[in-house]
């Protein structure tokens, strides 16, 4: 071969070589190539069982700008990723369709941040995608309400039967086996348990898993090991805006699908689509006033707090037709949730510090589903007022030393008496507070009651059903006297919000 064949079948050779090596690149990742991103996976297949895994942030893991440090809450920025996270999970990885069941983390089971605060990110990361699925429930017994499809699917955000409670937290009163969360410390591999049961059951579905990252991973690479999958599971945090899909056929083959939804979310607080929640006057309840400094025959009790203020309000709407109940509240509620922080500004003086709601994992008894279940997690007090805590970068609290549906009655009103009214803990505080509001009027009669030794003590008015915009107000002064009145509201018209979600 002479040197002028040689120099052509080198340089051809070296051409080969480099045109190889490019297309080789580019399988791995298309920007290196053309500059654009490799193109997104289509949604998952409505019949395979689908483990969707949302990997919520905390204080290790996390976007910037995400999380506040002091309370390891979302801020503003967070909340907004969370909105429109839904809409991508919703149609990008179900392709439209309704979700089968979806679980969150425990929140007292990850303390964090010097205050130990629960982690309620991870309820509230998932809260609007949960919205954007239909559930169909009837009232069993009750031949007045004929079945219902809403737009509020449950959160199963309970502990398991045979989890151990975290430490201060009450055993729940009402046993919730089909609305078990995750916890993040995973004892005796409960998570597992729960993850491996919808395999066997093997009913295809989208079954969607809301937890930080130390929950997911663990919990996706136990699944691989025990399932014997094969799959290359992620070794580390990527960021907030991934999800993870073990996509498993009726025959058992499994494959991971990654989803990038690429959001880049404004570090303001959301502005809410038109049209705008419609302002109302305070006209739900009659007023009233209780005050002890005036009333004959009231003795300031013996431990009561001083200087303290207490906001009650109710959670967000939840029934759209009689008793219909799933723990959740519907899409008008989550409409008066985003729009709290706004209808709230200036209202309330002095200013709450913290916010505070009945720990989510505790269960309630709601109305029954087409499998006869009628137990789910109570989450629409909290979420109600995540909103605002967010807004304010204030730090949220649960009272979960106490079982609101425990019985009897008269030890659960003074268990939640004595947590927020006694012993120095909301001393010179003011406290945002979210309740059920058939709770409200019978804890506030407890609490009236304990200055009343002989008797004679004012009643305590009823809080109508259909009122979800009035706030009880309690003031408790520098030497323990008591004022209850019911003069202030959140100024959101029910009867105005629109009955399907705010879109993001």
């Amino acid at each position: 071969m002479n040197s002028c064949n040689l120099y052509k079948t080198t340089l051809a050779r070296v051409l080969f070589l480099i045109i190889g090596l490019t297309l080789l690149a580019g399988c791995g990742d298309a920007t290196h190539v053309t500059g654009t991103a490799p193109p997104a996976p289509g949604p998952l297949s409505a019949n395979n069982v689908n483990l969707i895994f949302v990997v919520s942030e905390d204080l290790a893991y996390k976007a910037s700008g995400d999380v506040n440090r002091t309370t390891a809450n979302l801020t503003s920025q967070g909340l907004q990723r969370s909105l429109q996270m839904a809409t991508f999970l919703k149609q990008q990885v179900l392709g439209s369709k309704n979700v089968t069941q979806v679980y969150t983390l425990e929140p007292m089971t990850h303390p964090q941040a010097a205050g130990n605060y629960p982690d309620m990110v991870a309820i509230e990361i998932i809260q609007q995608f949960a919205l954007l699925n239909q559930i169909t429930l009837s009232d069993v017994g009750q031949p007045l309400y004929s079945p219902y499809t809403g737009n509020s699917y449950p959160i199963n955000a309970s502990y398991a039967a045979s989890e151990p409670v975290p430490s201060g937290v009450a055993t729940p009163a009402i046993s919730c086996p089909g609305c078990q969360g995750l916890d993040f410390n995973d004892p005796g591999g409960d998570n597992e348990t729960l993850a491996t049961g919808i395999i066997t059951a093997n009913a295809p579905g989208f079954y969607v898993f809301s937890a930080p990252w130390e929950t997911t991973n663990a919990l996706m690479g136990n699944i691989n090991r025990l399932e014997s999958y094969n799959l290359t599971i992620p070794a580390s945090y990527a960021s907030p805006n991934y999800i993870y899909a073990i996509s498993i056929t009726t025959s058992g083959s499994a494959s991971l699908v990654t989803y990038n939804s690429n959001l880049n979310p404004s570090s303001s607080y959301p502005t809410l689509p038109s049209p705008a929640p419609v302002s109302t006057p305070c006209a739900a309840q009659t007023p009233f006033i209780i005050d002890t400094s005036i009333t004959p025959g009231a003795v300031i009790p013996e431990g009561i707090n001083t200087n303290e203020t207490l906001y009650m309000i109710r959670h967000a709407e939840a029934h759209p037709q009689g008793n219909w109940d799933d723990g959740n509240y519907v899409c008008a509620g989550q409409w008066r949730a985003l729009d709290l922080p706004n209808a709230l500004s200036g209202k309330l003086n002095p200013s709450p510090q913290q916010v505070y709601s009945i720990d989510p994992a505790q269960g309630i008894l709601g109305t029954e589903n087409d499998s006869g279940n009628p137990f789910w997690s109570y989450v629409r007090p909290s979420l109600t007022v995540e909103p605002y805590a967010i807004a304010n970068n204030l730090p949220y609290g649960l009272a979960a030393s106490f079982d609101l549906f425990s019985s009897p009655l008269d030890v659960q009103l003074q268990q939640a008496v004595d947590f927020f009214f006694f012993d120095g803990q909301f001393s010179n505080q003011t406290v945002l507070m979210a309740w059920e509001h058939a709770h409200i009027p019978p804890t506030i009669t407890q609490l009236v009651s304990s200055y009343f030794p002989h008797g004679g003590a004012p009643p305590v008015p009823d809080w109508p059903g259909g009122d979800y915009d009035t706030i009880w107000t309690v003031t408790l002064d520098s030497q323990g006297n008591l004022t209850v009145n019911n003069y202030l509201c959140e100024g959101i018209d029910s009867t105005a919000l629109p009955a399907t979600c705010p879109q993001f």
